[in-house]
């Protein structure tokens, strides 16, 4: 919870600071009226009083309530500004992190609970910001001011209002020790909710395709039951503080009456009229201290909350990427588009053996070069190395003469240009879609041309806005086809040096994928081209075949090279097209 404290501005340490003085003025004037009370009741029972006199200090006493309301208004005002831009700034710090971690870090934390975080969790600290700020700079200001005054009225009543806190004290202890361990549940139970809610309307095709509403609606209502449990236990738990508030202070008030009334019994005919009216300002102040303590009860009852939100925030804040960016930030070099893996060996952190073992090839400038094998042979993580999405365990990974390792990582991303083997498509137009991230700087004829090479011409202008027509996010109103011509056209805009197409062709017909590919050659011949390929078909005109087996590559040549030297190459393209076929070829 401290380490988020840093998330406050200047400003809001002002607003603090203001806030501290204004909640002084404002407990000043809650405390100052008991006082004028006193007066009003001391001049009621005085012979010979004047009714002016009584007004008077009626005006003081509505003059004091109202310089207290518009405290609080002012302080309720600047606290709640401090809480939202708290919140703003530390989403936005939460956020920015996330996107500074690498894919090892991230898969630590699921997607739902990343979203978790981000929201109900910063809202939780947000909550007690913004009540935490009031009550705990109020409380206990007003307890100690109230005891200053109502000391020295009475050891009877100054006992029975002791008695009365460490009741509630009491009380709200073994609340606590109830409460706080089902809070740290309750946020687990929020990431398995998200988590359940977001894998249904991913999946809503799927789930009505199978007729497995029913199923899933189970599987959410066990999730959402168990919350809302425990969620309803922690409330009436807390909802037990009100009537044993009043309860409390009924009490209080009516034997601070009956002692009052036998010390008046008790007492002189001249100290009557001092006691009776020290008894209803002990009254008063006695109820203001068991209000402070049951405010401050309610911060106890918000920090556990604040405490484990703060804390899964804080994981991620602590989580650091292995992938520590390089310096090179501009060309120091003469090569371009070149790529070299010298004696590569990777393995994921957590698994024991090696995904790919010892690879070694290198590509020139302006080449095309595919990657083919079984699945789980490596493909996809083997291009992943080349932009850090994971670093190498063994061996070298070369850009244009410079281990990866060495680049900035923005610098080495503008290199390459990108398309991942699930077709990515962000809530926004087509043009948006194609000129993304640093595209954003391309104009109109660069989008349409980048479109028109990847084919995509032919539906985009059939739709209603062309260009502008919406495309919702994950491209649920496009074909698998039309997805996958998208973000090649996103790859195109970008002009990289290097272009990395990870199984990007596969939902594309075959003639659009041979059309695509010549259009790409011709427009790519000054830019290396790294593709990876389940079809033969897609890859038969490579400059250069690479061939994965169980992470080892196990040939490298032309297509009708491997065809004759490499028998798992040949196993692939027999299990996929017939011998005449492959002669023809």
């Amino acid at each position: 919870m401290i380490k988020l404290i840093k998330n406050l501005s200047k400003r809001d340490w002002i607003f603090i600071f203001i806030s501290i003085g204004l909640i002084v003025v404002q407990v000043w004037l809650d405390l100052k009226m008991p006082d004028y009370m006193s007066e009003v009741t001391k001049l009621v029972q005085t012979e010979g009083s004047k009714i002016e006199e009584i007004i008077v200090q009626g005006i003081y006493m509505l003059l004091c309530a109202l310089g207290s309301l518009l405290a609080a208004i002012v302080v309720g005002y600047l606290i709640s500004n401090i809480g939202a831009s708290f919140s703003m700034r530390t989403r936005k710090k939460l956020f920015n992190k996330v996107e500074s971690l690498g894919m090892e870090e991230i898969k630590l934390f699921k997607t739902s609970s990343l979203i978790t975080r981000t929201t109900n969790d910063i809202t939780n600290i947000e909550m007690f910001v913004i009540m935490g700020l009031q009550l705990l700079i109020k409380s206990p200001i007003t307890v100690i001011w109230a005891v200053t005054k109502i000391l020295n009225k009475s050891w009877q009543w100054s006992a029975l209002t002791a008695g009365i806190v460490v009741i509630l004290l009491i009380f709200i202890g073994i609340m606590i020790m109830l409460v706080i361990p089902k809070f740290k549940i309750i946020q687990k139970l929020i990431d398995k909710l998200n988590e359940v809610t977001r894998e249904n309307l991913t999946g809503i095709r799927v789930v009505r395709a199978f007729n497995a509403e029913d199923y899933q609606e189970k599987k959410f209502e066990v999730v959402n039951n168990d919350l809302t449990k425990l969620q309803m236990f922690t409330q009436r738990m807390m909802s037990i503080m009100q009537p044993l508030m009043f309860l409390l202070m009924y009490f209080l008030t009516l034997f601070i009456y009956v002692i009052g009334a036998n010390l008046i019994k008790d007492a002189l005919m001249v100290d009557r009229l001092n006691i009776f009216g020290d008894m209803i300002v002990f009254s008063s102040y006695a109820i203001q201290v068991i209000m402070s303590f049951l405010m401050l009860a309610f911060v106890f009852i918000f920090l556990p909350r604040a405490q484990v939100s703060a804390k899964r925030i804080n994981e991620v804040f602590n989580t650091h990427s292995k992938i520590i960016d390089g310096k090179i930030d501009k060309s120091v070099t003469k090569e371009k588009g070149t790529i070299e893996f010298k004696n590569v060996s990777f393995k994921y952190p957590d698994a024991e053996e090696y995904l790919l073992k010892n690879i070694s090839f290198k590509i020139n400038k302006g080449e095309t070069v595919a990657f083919i094998g079984s699945t789980g042979s490596g493909k996809s993580t083997l291009i992943n190395l080349i932009p850090r999405f994971y670093d190498a365990t063994d061996g070298e990974v070369i850009v244009d003469g410079l281990n990866v390792k060495e680049y900035n990582s923005k610098f080495l991303y503008n290199k390459l240009g990108y398309v991942t083997q699930k077709a990515v498509i962000f809530n926004g137009s087509v043009s948006y879609n194609v000129n993304y991230g640093d595209n954003g700087k391309k104009g109109k004829k660069a989008i349409k041309e980048a479109i028109k090479i990847a084919q995509a011409e032919d539906f985009v202008l059939k739709m209603e806005d062309k260009y502008d027509y919406h495309l919702a996010a994950n491209g649920t109103n496009l074909s698998g086809g039309q997805k996958q011509r998208i973000s090649i056209a996103r790859a195109i805009a970008r002009n990289p040096e290097i272009y990395i197409f990870d199984d990007s062709f596969s939902a594309l017909d075959y003639k659009t994928d041979s059309i695509l590919r010549k259009e790409l050659k011709k427009y790519t011949k000054e830019s290396t081209n790294l593709i990876v390929a389940t079809r033969i078909g897609t890859i038969m005109d490579a400059d250069k075949i690479i061939v994965l087996d169980k992470g080892e590559c196990v040939g490298i040549g032309t297509h009708k090279e491997l065809l004759n030297s490499c028998k798992v190459y040949k196993e692939i393209a027999l299990s996929q097209l017939s011998k005449e076929e492959l002669e023809n070829e």
